[in-house]
């Protein structure tokens, strides 16, 4: 049963099979893992269909969450490898929305209006990848298994969660 209150959602972006992208499922599972989450503190694993969750907070009036938080591996230019950073929605370059992996366009759409429309605070918390795979081929490189670290740690400190 769902609290009468959520006080954070956070979303893990990516795909498990395809290397570097598998960031957001990743931090998802070590928050499980390695954290206390309290009942109002909801973390999903979204893999790449985060938007059917983003519509429906943008459609209903109860129960939306206080903030959102979501996890989603990057490929920006004069980033190093396994960098952790917090980006707004907004702040996705123009030319970045096609290929943020958010999954894709509509979602950046989306948590723009999540954020105008709810008062829903959004935090893109990201990770800057090594590597994608042309084919399937599991598994974190190991900048990113340190970023999947580091983001636990932000989450923790925004949040304030207590580890097991």
């Amino acid at each position: 049963m769902r609290p009468s209150r959520i006080r954070a959602m956070i979303f893990g972006c990516g795909n498990i099979i395809m290397g570097d992208d598998g960031f957001g499922p990743a931090v998802i599972d070590a928050l499980q893992t390695r954290y206390d989450l309290p009942e109002d503190v909801q973390a999903i694993d979204a893999g790449t269909g985060v938007r059917e969750y983003l519509f429906d907070y943008l459609l209903m009036e109860e129960g939306r969450p206080e903030r959102i938080i979501v996890l989603d591996a990057v490929d920006f230019e004069g980033r190093t490898p396994g960098e952790v950073f917090e980006i707004q929605p907004t702040q996705i370059p123009a030319k970045k929305i096609h290929d943020f992996s958010l999954h894709q366009f509509p979602t950046v759409n989306l948590l723009q209006e999540l954020t105008e429309h709810t008062g829903i605070p959004v935090l893109i918390l990201a990770a800057q990848i090594e590597y994608i795979p042309e084919e399937i081929a599991p598994g974190l490189s190991s900048a990113m298994v340190k970023a999947v670290t580091e983001a636990c740690e932000k989450i923790s400190q925004i949040l304030s969660l207590t580890v097991k």
